[in-house]
């Protein structure tokens, strides 16, 4: 009996879904290139699928290189963000960096399958088209993690070593204890939780609600989440006042914010295949930093989720908040750790 009424209301969850989306339908995409849509302007390559991806170069030429990096951007990032490392670090180095744009960003064409998965797929095939060989380097900022995550997962023998920055965790993640998420979870801005929500159980409406101003919607996007780090309350505001984050948020989201923060909310706080407190230990080294006054990552949670895997270097920066570039001298750290340099 119990299976018959899971499976009936399956059908009645895809009914409604369905229901749903042919009532409030999401808005059509301006994909770059196309008529009426933004210019093409970025290096681009072509995926097996015919979609184009978007990066970005940094560092020294590839063909100097000794070390290839590829760095996942955050929330309302581009493949123009990178990480605070010096030039002069990384052509001592050689090392050369890439940005990319995840599907439906900036000027990478969208994904109406975008998943954990097919992102980690996207940077495989970002690495081939770039010669990369047979091994790189990945970091993941913020909600960028999930790339990480995800080819700590799918592509576990292509990775020489990952770096997670401030990482973007999932409330719902299956090991999480639910009393500790759902206490965390209700600190959060009322408009955030019901973004998260709408993400994880409706999210054929979230973009419908995201765009309503009378509905509690996500902070991320408006630039007004509570940030109770000093140096991340600073420069939020700068960037609101000088109108550097309205360029951002354009930037990123020129496509249409449906295929780009939306569907972005929906891969991140959704439902996962797995729980990367279950994975697998990789054969490469992982490191975790964390500011400990980050006002869009729960410091505790991810102490717990460092706390699990065994196999994480977790480090964790007082007096820090969520942007981490904001750290004088970390990006040269982040560097060096991730490469396995020593650390002065």
């Amino acid at each position: 009996m119990a299976s018959i009424i899971s499976i009936l209301l399956s059908i009645l969850g895809s009914m409604a879904q369905s229901l749903i989306n042919f009532l409030i339908p999401p808005p059509p995409t301006k994909i770059c290139g196309s008529e009426g849509g933004p210019p093409i302007t970025a290096k681009r390559i072509q995926l097996k699928d015919g979609r184009y991806l978007a990066y970005a170069e940094y560092g020294v030429e590839k063909a100097h290189a000794k070390f290839n990096v590829i760095f996942c951007h955050g929330f309302t990032g581009t493949r123009l963000d990178t990480f605070n490392a010096s030039q002069d670090l990384m052509e001592e180095l050689g090392v050369y960096i890439v940005g990319f744009d995840r599907a439906g960003y900036g000027e990478s064409d969208p994904d109406p399958n975008r998943s954990v998965q097919s992102t980690a797929l996207d940077i495989e095939e970002l690495a081939d088209a770039l010669g990369f060989g047979p091994k790189f380097y990945l970091i993941g900022h913020s909600i960028g993690g999930h790339a990480v995550w995800g080819a700590i997962k799918y592509i576990p023998d292509r990775i020489a070593a990952a770096v997670l920055t401030a990482p973007v965790i999932n409330y719902r993640w299956p090991r999480f204890p639910k009393k500790l998420s759902r206490e965390v979870y209700k600190k959060q801005q009322l408009g955030d939780q019901w973004s998260l929500r709408l993400a994880y159980y409706m999210p054929s409406i979230l973009h419908w609600w995201s765009e309503q101003s009378w509905l509690p919607t996500s902070t991320a996007i408006k630039g007004t989440t509570h940030r109770p780090n000093k140096a991340d309350a600073v420069i939020t505001k700068s960037k609101l006042d000088d109108g550097s984050f309205e360029k951002r948020i354009y930037r990123a989201s020129q496509q249409g914010k449906y295929e780009s923060f939306y569907r972005e909310m929906k891969v991140m706080f959704g439902k996962w295949e797995f729980d990367p407190m279950d994975l697998t230990e990789p054969p490469f080294p992982v490191d975790i930093f964390q500011g400990a006054e980050d006002g869009l990552v729960p410091v505790i949670l991810q102490r717990y989720l460092a706390d699990q895997i065994s196999w994480v270097n977790y480090h964790e920066l007082p007096g820090t908040g969520h942007n981490l570039n904001a750290v004088p001298g970390l990006g040269n750290k982040v560097l060096k750790i991730l490469l396995g340099k020593p650390v002065n």
